[in-house]
């Protein structure tokens, strides 16, 4: 089954004065809300992944302070979020055979860079039956290249939306891609998707 997945598309990294925005990634938002916004029409499964820090994550001891659970700067843009969602905590002790697989959208909890660290992600894509990746967000040399790293290792078909991506820095997201690509993944644009 085809997903997409949106990466760490959170007001810190795409709103000018984020704590660790991007600059120029609010111009992805209208791509990023037509890809799930297209998502939820198709019936495709849409897997969002957001960093959900407590005040004392580890990664703090390298970046500034970003995405601290329930801050406003951790939340989602609006226009990235459907109405039918469901957030996979990042907690071993979550029970997943309780999570609701019926929502649109499923909002995968994380506190590291790389979407696997979540316990209960294999699981999600093993129940939602996942064999084809669309990926897209921020950042392509960092949360992104895990994700689709991270995808590939697990033997799925993966493609990132290369006009739905941004790196913090070209020349990292150059090497990024090339490494993507020697893996067998795929590139593709959005007017080749939607």
């Amino acid at each position: 089954m085809k997903a997409f997945f949106d990466i760490d598309t959170q007001l810190d990294f795409v709103a000018p004065g984020g704590a660790l925005y991007g600059h120029g990634a609010e111009r992805l938002i209208p791509a990023i809300s037509a890809l799930n916004h297209h998502a939820e029409t198709h019936k495709i499964p849409l897997i969002s992944s957001t960093d959900a820090h407590p005040e004392n994550a580890e990664e703090f001891r390298v970046w500034p302070p970003h995405c601290v659970s329930g801050t406003f700067g951790q939340q989602k843009p609006a226009a990235t979020l459907l109405a039918k969602r469901n957030v996979l905590p990042y907690d071993p002790a979550f029970d997943f055979a309780t999570f609701d697989l019926t929502a649109s959208q499923f909002i995968v909890e994380k506190n590291d860079l790389d979407v696997f660290s979540n316990p209960h992600f294999p699981a999600l894509l093993k129940q939602l039956g996942v064999t084809d990746c669309y990926v897209y967000g921020v950042f392509i040399d960092y949360c992104v290249k895990c994700a689709i790293m991270g995808l590939i290792r697990s033997g799925l078909r993966v493609s990132l939306v290369t006009d739905a991506s941004a790196s913090i820095s070209a020349e990292a997201g150059e090497t990024v891609i090339r490494d993507f690509l020697a893996a067998g993944g795929h590139l593709i644009a959005l007017a080749g998707l939607i």
